[in-house]
């Protein structure tokens, strides 16, 4: 189960609909004891509205500011534009990392706002429950 503070949840969506109709990404970080979670908006390098690709230079430095603050990713998030909140072909090939949550957010007229949350591990996908924190 993915646990996610409000605010974050929020600043996400409003990512994702400044972007749209490009695809939007980022991650949020998490220290080592698990209660601080910070929220970094990345830029899509590939700027598509149907592929992300986190822009290198900044994901080096963002790596680097993670170790140095002994933080890891804990959610690789990014948005769908033209489609529902479902981990694509794609996403699933680049899904590198079996311990981070990998949230969608929908900016599709047809599903608008959705957020879904998923693990993908081998190439296989399950979709996980999402409990958003109030008043994070």
């Amino acid at each position: 189960m993915l646990k996610i503070q409000e605010s974050h949840v929020q600043a996400i969506l409003e990512h994702a609909y400044r972007e749209h109709p490009l695809e939007a990404c980022g991650i949020i970080a998490t220290g080592r004891d698990g209660s601080q979670h910070r929220l970094i908006h990345m830029d899509n390098a590939a700027r598509s509205e149907t592929f992300f690709q986190f822009d290198p230079r900044q994901q080096l430095r963002v790596w680097q500011e993670m170790e140095d603050r002994e933080e890891t990713p804990l959610v690789f998030y990014h948005s769908h534009t033209h489609s529902r909140a479902f981990p694509s072909r794609e996403d699933i090939q680049h899904a590198w990392d079996p311990q981070v949550h990998y949230l969608l957010v929908s900016t599709d007229s047809q599903s608008r706002g959705e957020l879904r949350s998923y693990r993908i591990i081998d190439g296989r996908v399950s979709e996980e429950a999402t409990r958003v924190l109030r008043g994070t």
